[in-house]
């Protein structure tokens, strides 16, 4: 059987993920590696909350690392040689990168919370807003954001999620006038989100050099299957590219879409695994690609389902 490793991204955190997963060793390793790595008590916070803690985008990004390699310290043995590819949804793309073997687990870590610093300080430093338009296709998103951002304002797809789900993101006003055209054009609905700042557009600028200097910080490794960049939406094989794709994914959009379509194109009869919390990934592959087969891992009894599974 064939396995393609899906990681979700901000947003799919929530207290008492991965807590039923440290009764055993290999997980425990994993949150106690982590604890001990950024010095707090990560582990607590994720098993307990509270959740706006939780929440917050310097604390949620290490916690769905630690989660999703944590599924896959359990899992690892079994499924690495049936493993073709793997891809994460914005932060998840580093919890990919790890379970490649491209960078280790104490480097991961230091890495992402250290995105998630610069994330939030770039929301404090360039205020702006985010929000969900369902129900309208690609194009007309695209065309309300380019009208919205006459003027010299900024809003611009952010992320590219299934054909008719995008994410938009900038300024706060460019935002709401985004959203007025896109109901104008037709889509179903358009909803703010509560986040702390305009991911993946312009606005996250502020955070390159310091998202640069943390990447060349941590030491890359060639990984052993292809990750999918949130970027281009091809296969990355090469340590030096992965960096630099990495540090692009700050201001660029996700291209969930284009990812999904072509792992599907290239591995047709794999299992799509999702390994974390929640099953947004799961629901949104559904949409992409309904024929692919999908599976969750984010819980003890689903380790112990796809371990039976690839056995």
């Amino acid at each position: 059987m064939d396995v393609v490793l899906l990681f979700p991204g901000q947003g799919s955190q929530k207290p008492g993920m991965a807590k039923d997963l440290v009764e055993t060793p290999d997980a425990r390793q994993v949150f106690e590696t982590v604890d001990d790595t950024l010095g707090v008590s990560l582990s607590s916070l994720a098993f307990n909350g509270p959740e706006e803690a939780l929440t917050a985008t310097q604390n949620a990004q290490p916690a769905l690392l630690a989660h999703g390699a944590a599924v896959w310290a359990m899992t690892r043995d079994k499924v690495f040689p049936h493993v073709r590819a793997a891809a994460g949804h914005s932060l998840g793309e580093f919890t990919a990168y790890h379970a490649a073997g491209a960078l280790s687990l104490a480097d991961a870590a230091t890495l992402v919370r250290r995105r998630g610093e610069l994330m939030y300080d770039s929301g404090m430093k360039r205020p702006g807003a985010m929000a969900a338009i369902l129900g309208l296709d690609e194009a007309r998103v695209e065309e309300a954001c380019r009208r919205a951002s006459e003027n010299g304002a900024c809003v611009v797809p952010a992320n590219y999620n299934t054909p008719e789900q995008l994410v938009i993101s900038g300024e706060t006003a460019a935002v709401e006038r985004a959203m007025e055209l896109a109901k104008e054009l037709g889509a179903k609905r358009a909803v703010r989100l509560k986040v702390s700042g305009a991911f993946h557009s312009p606005l996250m600028e502020v955070a390159r050099d310091g998202l640069s200097q943390a990447l060349g910080r941590a030491r890359f490794r060639a990984p052993a299957f292809p990750v999918f960049s949130n970027v281009s939406a091809r296969a990355v094989t090469e340590p030096a590219e992965a960096q630099r794709l990495l540090l692009e994914q700050l201001t660029s959009p996700v291209r969930w879409t284009e990812v999904v379509r072509g792992l599907a194109t290239a591995h047709p009869d794999a299992l799509f695994v999702e390994m974390g919390p929640g099953n947004v990934l799961t629901n949104l592959t559904k949409r992409i690609a309904p024929q692919i087969q999908s599976a969750t891992c984010g819980t003890a009894r689903e380790v112990d389902q796809l371990l039976t599974l690839v056995s």
